[in-house]
Order: C-alpha cells, then sequence, then structure tokens
C-alpha cells in the first residue's frame, strides 16, 4: 500500500533553516505528482510545492525563492529545503502523493483528497519563533 513517512520538523529561530524528508513506498513513482502541504491552526490546508516524476518543480508565492523540493528516486525520498523560515511558515507539513500520470498539474490540487488519487504522510511539525 502507499506509506509517505516525513521526518526533520522541529523548531527554529525566524530567520533559520530546516529539512524535511519524505520516505514513500508502495506506488509507481512515474505515475505520481508529489508534493508537500502545510495546515496551521485554524486555517485551511495549503499545498507550497510540487515536483513531477522527471524533476520538473513549482511552487507556491509564498514559498517561492526560500524553499526548495528535491528528489532521489533511486532511494524513494523527496526532501524539502526550508530556508529564511519565518513565524507565518509555522504549521503541521504534509508530504503527498498525486496519481496524475507524473505530471503536476496544479499545485493547489494537491491538497484534495480523492479516494485511490491523493495520499499523505502523517506529517511533521515545524514552528519557527520570531
Amino acid at each position: 500500500q502507499v506509506q509517505l513517512v516525513e521526518s526533520g520538523g522541529g523548531s527554529v529561530q525566524a530567520g533559520g533553516s530546516l529539512r524535511l524528508s519524505c520516505a514513500h513506498s508502495g506506488f509507481p513513482r512515474s505515475d505520481y505528482c508529489m508534493g508537500w502541504y502545510r495546515q496551521a491552526p485554524g486555517k485551511e490546508r495549503e499545498a507550497f510545492a510540487a515536483i513531477d516524476s522527471d524533476g520538473l518543480t513549482r511552487y507556491a508565492d509564498s514559498v517561492k525563492g526560500r524553499f526548495t523540493i528535491s528528489q532521489d528516486n533511486a532511494k524513494r525520498m523527496m526532501y524539502l529545503q526550508m530556508n529564511s523560515l519565518e513565524p507565518d511558515d509555522t504549521a503541521v507539513y504534509y508530504c503527498t502523493a498525486e496519481r496524475s500520470g507524473g505530471y503536476c498539474y496544479s499545485v493547489p490540487a494537491l491538497v484534495e483528497r480523492r479516494r485511490g488519487y491523493n495520499y499523505w504522510g502523517q506529517g511533521t511539525q515545524v514552528t519557527v519563533s520570531s
């Protein structure tokens, strides 16, 4: 079955950096768009980074220039390097996979939860203090 396991969250001060990892298994990487979304208390889920099976990346404006998504398909790993963190980045961060033929058509669509198409991990907490 599809498994997505995040790691690397923690607490940092504003301006600091963190690197999240996502170990994934149970599905053909070539058929999925993968990415990250986050959810802060009392707020909607926000998808902000996506990477297709060939490595093409897309970002939401809120993180562009600060966050970098990458992957090592041979190791079945995806990463999120987060620099210049701000208190507004505080949230639970989720690794997600969407069955899409391998292409990422829409970053916002990564928050959808369609049975058989969308999968996500248990999340990892990121806390940024001012």
